[in-house]
């Protein structure tokens, strides 16, 4: 995590501080030494966490934060899981951590007291949110100077290991409860380069040992049994252009990922670090290549519902924002920190045949807040703005929106007066109902129709309505799958069973569109067709 020997001053910024990149993966907080967990379905990233204010110009840290994604583009922040005050015996600086499951338990392990003789931890907890707890209220292991960097692997026939070390790289052997040292520590590991960060797992039949090397450089060395001997296999990125970087590997939905830590983020340093994450293949022989850092990151792995709750904290990338605890009902995190220009970003979001309605749950607003809703980037196609002043305590806005259908990146921008323009906690969009209106959905007033596409020389939407309709006033609007507005078909007033719409003259051209009905001030119906 920490190489006392040496800093490097920032070179550079990683990315530029206008425009949206997924790297770092983390843009409302400085984050440090990644460590990613597979659990279930989802990949939980833990990480040391550098405070916005620096004390003594040295790395000022005293938690741990926690970060989850389905999809490897959205991550969702969890909070702070487990602080250094945690641990009875803590007196300063909490750095890089790693997680590992077991037995149904999630065991955090920690280094702690580095400016009074640096000792590694473990937190236990039933699930990997938290809360961990000290289970036996003193370190688990020490063995001379700069105890720093833990790594754990459990091996196929059940045997856990734990390595650590800056300088010295030292192993010893867990007991099944993962707390309890088994034998001695073996001191003084021959490791090629070694400086810190070790990152210890297996692939197949071979042991991979990552860590930081020479000039702070990710490297790796492999062997064919957990206790060594290394054999150092090379670099896999350059040097860093500030004083640390800490590696962390992960295979997930089928592919394999690298993480690390930079300077990236605006302000940020040797003393201000932030995670990012780069996919990568293994060699036929199981060879790791060399990596560029990135400001793209990985490919999405798959979407985000935009129909079910989604937590406004949930980014894959975002400026100006920052997270603190929620006392809404249900607790949790939300946005603050929101001010004019500030942005959000999500990637992916399967709106499928179409969203006709937006919400979102705010908080502490003004007279003058919006939310404008916007599909690509921050000057994309406009969907829809939500008004959401005037909220004092929780409250829930809506607006609705310009139908947007098929996948899509979503910006957020928020917009509006002063200083803090409110808190945000959740959002969600409604979907446009689908398929026939029968008579229970639109009862005797709507009645219900069929829509069809004739396609020929002469191409027809044809609207069969399920039983003579009354007067209602009925428009019929046309939209892209980006949802821009084409055309209007039709606006009057229904009198017959079935309504034949020319769309040869509609400015259509070959492709895929979304018709809009609305009876009235209600959409009914959202279709798409198919031009040939």
């Amino acid at each position: 995590m920490v190489n006392k020997r040496f800093f490097l001053p920032l070179a550079l910024l990683f990315c530029a501080t206008t425009g949206f990149t997924d790297n770092p993966i983390v843009q409302t907080c400085y984050t440090a030494d990644p460590a990613p967990m597979v659990y279930m379905d989802t990949l939980f990233l833990y990480t040391s966490h550098d405070e916005d204010i620096t004390r003594d110009n040295f790395y000022t840290m005293d938690n741990y934060k926690l970060f989850s994604t389905v999809d490897m583009v959205n991550w969702t922040d969890r909070g702070i899981i487990c602080a250094g005050k945690d641990f009875k015996w803590f007196t300063d600086n909490a750095w890089a951590p790693q997680a590992i499951p077991r037995n149904g338990k999630i065991y955090l392990y920690v280094p702690l007291n580095n400016n009074t003789g640096a000792k590694i931890g473990v937190a236990v907890s039933d699930n990997p949110t938290g809360p961990f707890v000290d289970p036996v209220g003193r370190a688990i292991a020490q063995e001379g100077q700069m105890a720093i960097d833990p790594t754990v692997f459990i091996d196929d026939d059940g045997q856990a290991y734990l390595y650590w070390g800056n300088g010295n790289l030292r192993m010893v052997r867990l007991a099944e409860d993962m707390i309890t040292p088994t034998g001695s520590v073996t001191s003084r590991i021959p490791l090629q380069g070694f400086i810190e960060g070790p990152w210890f797992y297996k692939r197949e039949s071979i042991y991979y040992m990552v860590y930081s090397g020479s000039n702070q450089r990710i490297s790796y060395a492999t062997s064919n049994s957990p206790t060594g001997p290394w054999n150092f296999k090379g670099y896999i990125f350059g040097n860093p252009n500030i004083g640390t970087n800490h590696a962390g590997v992960v295979d997930y939905k089928g592919r394999s990922y690298m993480f690390y830590h930079n300077g990236a983020l605006p302000g940020g340093g040797s003393f201000k670090r932030s995670v990012c994450v780069e996919e990568f293949t293994y060699g036929p022989d199981g060879s790791i290549p060399s990596l560029t850092m990135t400001k793209q990151g990985p490919a999405p792995v798959g979407t985000l519902d935009p129909y079910k709750r989604v937590e406004a904290e949930t980014i894959a990338d975002s400026r100006g924002l920052k997270t603190e605890d929620c006392n809404d009902i249900g607790g949790g995190i939300n946005l603050t920190s929101i001010n004019n220009g500030d942005t959000l970003k999500v990637r992916e979001v399967d709106f499928k045949d179409g969203a006709v309605s937006f919400e979102a749950r705010v908080s502490s607003s003004g007279n003058n807040a919006k939310i404008e809703l916007r599909l690509g980037s921050q000057v994309g196609t406009l969907i829809g703005t939500c008004d959401v002043s005037g909220a004092s305590s929780w409250t829930t806005k809506t607006c609705d929106v310009t139908v947007a259908a098929g996948k899509h990146d979503l910006v957020m921008k928020f917009v509006g007066g002063n200083g803090d323009l409110f808190k945000f906690n959740y959002w969600k969009f409604n979907p446009a109902p689908t398929g026939t209106i029968d008579q229970k959905t639109a009862g005797k007033k709507a009645g219900g129709f069929d829509v069809s596409l004739v396609n020929g020389a002469n191409k027809v939407l044809r609207l069969d309505f399920s039983q003579a309709a009354p007067q209602q006033p009925l428009t019929v609007d046309v939209y892209n799958l980006s949802g821009r507005f084409i055309t209007t078909l039709y606006s009057g007033l229904t009198r017959e069973s079935q309504l034949m719409l020319p769309l040869n003259n509609a400015r259509m051209q070959p492709g895929v569109y979304m018709i809009k009905m609305s009876l009235g001030s209600q959409v009914v119906q959202v279709k798409s067709i198919s031009m040939q």
